[in-house]
């Protein structure tokens, strides 16, 4: 880049790229993500019915990967945004730990093609209801207590594993 002049990054460098690209990245390396815990007043968490592999048809905390050169703080309040559309500071997230999810299909549905997450999780209590909700990742919302979602067979492993080591 010469002084004095700016150029629009491309999708590779705003850390988009093309499908042949991210499934060869995503045979060789984790992914890094964020999810979100999203607690109403009376204790319930929101889970979405996920819409896209690796974790399609089942009940799921919302979250996303963060993108390169994108810091966790921006991703964080990016990914809410996106996923609840909602604008909170960095400050109003606790974090709540760091996990790992292995798939053994990829963004694409393709079964033998590995995804391994490092998953950063965080937590938030929300005061006010949520009205309108994305429908680009998932299909369907829900609130469930913690016991609740630890008995309900539909909803993923990875999220009940979120809410048995508090119930212990």
């Amino acid at each position: 880049m010469h002084a004095g002049k700016m150029h629009a990054p491309d999708r590779h460098t705003a850390g988009f790229w093309s499908a042949d690209d991210f499934r060869a990245a995503v045979e060789m390396l984790p992914l890094i993500s964020v999810d979100l815990l999203l607690r109403n007043a009376d204790g319930a968490y929101l889970l979405g019915l996920r819409s896209n592999p690796p974790a399609q048809g089942t009940w799921f905390v919302p979250g996303g990967r963060i993108l390169k050169d994108e810091t966790m703080a921006a991703a964080l309040v990016r990914i809410a945004r996106s996923e609840l559309a909602l604008d909170l500071p960095v400050s109003a997230w606790t974090p709540r730990g760091i996990y790992e999810h292995f798939y053994d299909v990829n963004f694409a549905g393709e079964r033998g093609r590995r995804t391994h997450y490092v998953v950063l999780a965080f937590e938030t209590r929300l005061a006010d209801p949520l009205y309108a909700l994305p429908r680009t990742q998932h299909r369907d919302y829900r609130w469930i207590s913690p016991a609740g979602a630890i008995r309900d067979a539909g909803v993923h492993p990875y999220t009940q594993a979120y809410f048995k080591e508090h119930a212990a």
